[in-house]
């Protein structure tokens, strides 16, 4: 009896002694000793749409719906003034996130299906843009597009993919109505212009010409009957000035006389130029 109860403890022992081990383990693992692996510093989650029924200029000039770095940095679309001519140059606005919180944002993307693959559904709606969810961590990039997110009346779908859009709808909005403290207005390092010939405008709201700043036009054809320059550093600040005072109907005059109609487009701190837009 005496033998048998040695071995018996000495194993009770053995097996308590590895589940110290393993639960000291663990809490090594959650410690600030073995930190997260390390977020990308470039883009790191983003929504954007893409596609759907709209011009060429629009199609290239539009922004990202948010854009989250790994700097912290957050950039969302700002508020646009309801006024005819609207300005010249869109808003958009930056925030800054801790690290808790960019890895609570990469959480929840991933939460909300992001890195998954199941049926989205193909819904009978015309004409829709696609929404875009990007996803970078130190294990690669994941691309999720959901086709008429917003538009899809719930009886097009079955339970799944009513709940599965429904996460990443969720993570939209999110996202979008993200408050993490004073927004800023970006200020880009370079600016893109979509340049097409001046039609006149609106004979009943006549725009003063605005004398040309920035690089020759017309620039490097981006689809129909659209071109596309990109100002940067000095250039960039002369058109961002000239563009702050202007709409979008404003005639720009370039030394030959040419009048030109421009859409501006701020480029991104991931983006380098035209190349980057569109989609």
């Amino acid at each position: 009896m005496t033998t048998t109860s040695t071995v018996r403890a000495a194993g009770l022992l053995v097996l308590a002694l590895g589940l110290a081990g393993c639960a000291q383990d663990a809490a090594d693992a959650g410690s600030p000793s073995s930190p997260a692996a390390p977020l990308p510093p470039g883009l790191v989650l983003q929504v954007a749409h893409t596609g759907g029924f709209t011009s060429p200029e629009e199609l290239a000039t539009r922004l990202p719906l948010v854009s989250v770095y790994g700097d912290g940095r957050v950039l969302t679309q700002g508020a646009q003034i309801e006024i005819w001519p609207s300005p010249a140059l869109p808003s958009v606005q930056v925030q800054q996130v801790d690290e808790a919180a960019l890895r609570d944002l990469v959480d929840r993307a991933v939460q909300a299906g992001v890195t998954e693959d199941g049926d989205l559904g193909e819904p009978p709606v015309a004409d829709a843009p696609t929404t875009r969810f990007t996803l970078t961590t130190g294990e690669g990039t994941t691309v999720r597009e959901v086709y008429a997110l917003a538009e899809t009346p719930d009886d097009a779908l079955t339970a799944e993919q009513a709940e599965a859009r429904g996460r990443l709808r969720d993570l939209q909005d999110e996202l979008t109505g993200l408050v993490a403290g004073p927004a800023e207005v970006y200020v880009p390092q370079t600016v893109a212009a979509v340049v097409q010939p001046h039609r006149g405008g609106d004979p009943e709201l006549p725009q003063p010409d605005v004398a040309w700043p920035g690089p020759a036009l017309p620039g490097t054809p981006l689809g129909a009957g659209i071109t596309c320059v990109s100002a940067t550093g000095q250039q960039a600040a002369d058109v961002l000035a000239a563009a702050a005072s202007a709409n979008v109907q404003t005639p720009w005059v370039t030394p030959d006389g040419a009048r030109w109609s421009i859409a501006f487009r701020p480029v991104l701190p991931h983006e380098t130029g035209c190349a980057d837009l569109g989609g």
